[in-house]
């Protein structure tokens, strides 16, 4: 076992519905959701429950010193952590929730892209609800938001109503890769475009069908 899957572990066992995961992501799911990091230029890249820093690595890796990377982190001792190990990136240890006021007391107006790593469907609807609002009020007009769900879960009722939420608050959601070689498989979801308020209260969801603009996933080895 890894430092890292220990940490994650013990931490998962002090409060499984904050956690959500056993063990880190793989290297394969960092590499799917960090897809929207653009390759040039100085973009704004936050993060929203890093954990142990799969995702905060690759995401460090790829912008080499460009930009600004800010990382949320709401357990303290996983921020503490992450905050030794990844030097280049600022870590709070904050709520998701108040993005907004986190992005503006840095001077920073928006966000280019935002990663999450939240166990969403440990969520109540509420706390859901007031994530994504937050995430949409700072994303640039351009900006991507990326997160994941475990395929094990898609079916539970929280699962199923965040989905709906993101096509509520997002005018575009790809269902992206399916990444098997992860603990456990996670379907990848890339959304743009948030929608506006008076938009948002009128979009429709099926329930029994993909959502418009949803895309088949394919499969990630």
């Amino acid at each position: 076992m890894t430092s890292e899957t220990g940490v994650m572990l013990r931490e998962f066992l002090r409060s499984p519905a904050d956690i959500g995961a056993v063990a880190p992501s793989s290297s394969r799911l960092a590499e799917a959701v960090t897809a929207p990091v653009p390759e040039l230029g100085d973009p704004v890249v936050v993060e929203l429950g890093p954990g142990t820093g799969a995702f905060t690595s690759a995401i460090e890796e790829q912008l080499a010193g460009r930009g600004h990377q800010l990382a949320v982190e709401m357990n303290p001792r996983l921020a503490e952590q992450l905050r030794s190990r990844c030097r280049r990136v600022e870590v709070l240890n904050a709520d998701a929730s108040t993005l907004p006021r986190l992005l503006a007391e840095r001077g920073l107006e928006k966000a280019d892209v935002v990663v999450s790593g939240l166990p969403w469907a440990s969520f109540s609807p509420q706390v859901q609800n007031e994530i994504l609002s937050a995430v949409s009020r700072v994303l640039a007009p351009g900006g991507a938001f990326t997160t994941f769900g475990y395929v094990h879960a898609m079916r539970l009722a929280s699962a199923l109503r965040f989905r709906e939420l993101l096509c509520t608050t997002f005018e575009e959601v790809v269902l992206g890769r399916t990444v098997w070689r992860n603990l456990p498989p996670a379907l990848v979801y890339h959304a743009r475009r948030p929608r506006t308020q008076a938009s948002r209260s009128v979009a429709m969801v099926p329930s029994r069908r993909q959502p418009a603009g949803v895309s088949d996933p394919t499969s990630v080895h």
